[in-house]
Formats: structure tokens, C-alpha cells, sequence
């Protein structure tokens, strides 16, 4: 252990206990921040791999059958839980305007089967975007407060040496110098935890906003290939 370590953990030791809640509540969001940054960093991650590799199998398959058999062993990827869905909405649409036998289908039928399937695929997105976003709104408070609430600590603390100046009638630099440092240490602890945190919130939300991007241009697609397929079948 170093001298400044030492001195940090004295100071602290020394402090007010205004400023030592202070730095309690500064380490409860810098182990949360971390512990989000962490899980979502390995979460996108493998979100964007298991998308790619999907999309890569989807644009191989020979049919929507053919790539349904496949989609269900990889349900951990958000990109075949979006094509799982939609597949599965265009199924029961199918099954449900084949059961009127006495009603010749229509375009009216065609256009209200491609209409619930666009809106599972918007509620599949949506709901994959959800999981996505899950606690990143934490880092963004953590890095608008957390310097706040450092500065709290520091202003708290400056009153507090200011007091035992009075207490004491000197203005020495040796009666001053301990407690300007222990307050200026909630100010650095309070940006320690807001530069990582806002870091890590805009990567994520770059991220999260590409995989929004990506898995809407692929639900373009996909809808394109079963309008296809639909007209297809309705023709037959």
C-alpha cells in the first residue's frame, strides 16, 4: 500500500460524517455503474454476434420454413426471436383466413395478414430494444449526479474547516490544509464515477441505436420476402 493510499484512507478515516455518507453513496454508484458496464458491455456484445450470425444463416436458407427450423436453435439471438415471431404471427394468420372456407380470400385478407405481421415485427423490436436499454438509463443518472453530489460533499466539508477556523481563531495553513483536502476528495470521488458512467452511457446508446437500426432494416426485408410468399400463396 502506497503513502498517497494511506493518506486517502486517513483522510476519509478523518472526515466529517456528512462527507463520509457523501462517499458512501459515491461508492454505491460507482460499484453499480461498473456492474452494469460490465454486463451490458458482454450483453451487446453478444447481441450484435448472435444478430449477425442469424442474419448471415436467414439469407442462406432455401425458404421462411427452411429458416423457421433453424431460428429455433438460436433463440438466444434477438434477430431469430424477431423472425420467430413474425414467422409464427404469419402461421396463425394463414390457419385463421383458411378456416373461412366459405369466404373466397381477398385483397382485403392479403393486406390484414401483412398488417399483423408488421405489427409483431414492431412489438418484437420494441421488446428486444427494452431488454437492450435495461438499467443504461442508471449510468446517465450516475454521471448527471454524481458530481453533484461529490460537490455537496466538498462545499459541506469547506464549511466544516471554515467552523474550526473560527473555533480556533487561526487561519494557518496547517489548520486548514486537512479539511480542504478531505472535501476536495468528494469532488474527484464524485467525478471518478461520472466520466466512466457517461462514457459507458453514450457507447451503449450509440450501440443499442445500431442494433435498432440494423434489426429494422432487416424486418424491411423479411416483411418484403413474406408479402412474396403471401401473394404466392393467395394466388395458389
Amino acid at each position: 500500500m502506497t503513502t498517497e493510499t494511506i493518506g486517502l484512507f486517513y483522510m476519509l478515516s478523518d472526515a466529517g460524517p456528512v462527507v463520509k455518507s457523501v462517499m458512501l453513496l459515491l461508492l454505491f454508484f460507482s460499484i453499480t455503474s461498473w456492474a452494469i458496464i460490465f454486463i451490458k458491455f458482454r450483453y451487446i456484445r453478444k447481441a450484435f454476434k448472435e444478430s449477425n450470425d442469424f442474419t448471415d444463416m436467414f439469407w442462406q436458407s432455401q425458404n421462411l420454413s427452411d429458416a423457421f427450423s433453424k431460428a429455433k436453435g438460436l433463440r438466444s439471438s434477438p434477430a431469430a426471436r424477431i423472425f420467430i415471431a413474425a414467422y409464427m404471427e404469419m402461421a396463425r394468420s394463414e390457419n385463421k383466413d383458411k378456416k373461412n372456407i366459405q369466404r373466397k380470400r381477398t385483397e382485403n385478407s392479403y393486406f390484414q395478414i401483412i398488417g399483423s405481421i408488421k405489427r409483431s415485427l414492431n412489438r418484437s423490436i420494441g421488446v428486444e430494444i427494452r431488454r437492450l436499454v435495461q438499467l443504461v438509463p442508471f449510468l446517465a443518472t450516475a454521471g448527471n449526479t454524481a458530481p453533484f453530489i461529490g460537490l455537496f460533499g466538498t462545499v459541506w466539508g469547506i464549511m466544516g474547516t471554515f467552523h474550526e477556523i473560527g473555533l480556533s481563531g487561526s487561519a494557518s495553513l496547517a489548520v486548514v490544509a486537512p479539511g480542504i483536502s478531505e472535501a476536495l476528495i468528494a469532488t474527484a470521488a464524485g467525478l471518478a464515477v461520472a466520466i466512466p458512467s457517461v462514457i459507458a452511457y453514450n457507447y451503449f446508446t450509440d450501440k443499442i441505436r445500431a442494433l435498432d437500426s440494423e434489426w429494422q432494416s432487416y424486418s424491411a426485408d423479411l416483411l418484403n420476402i413474406i408479402e412474396r410468399d403471401v401473394q404466392k400463396q393467395m394466388e395458389g
